[in-house]
């Protein structure tokens, strides 16, 4: 009974390293665009409760007026 509860905890604790590892290559780092999937669900909360919507049409639309379009 010891050798199996041994042998569980290491499988459990391997399959947890293995799914920590999606999305990363050699050397601990993660693909680029899994680190944007990562990233921008929550820079477009965060730009729609703080309102960062209208200042960036705010923006592209003075752009869009000198260059004349």
């Amino acid at each position: 009974m010891a050798h199996t509860a041994g042998r569980t905890a290491r499988g459990t604790r391997e399959r947890l390293t293995a799914i920590a590892a999606l999305g990363t290559r050699g050397g601990d780092r993660r693909h680029p665009l899994v680190a944007a999937a990562m990233v921008l669900p929550l820079a477009a909360v965060l730009a729609v409760a703080f309102g960062a919507v209208e200042a960036v049409a705010a923006q592209a639309s003075s752009v869009a007026g000198m260059l004349g379009h």
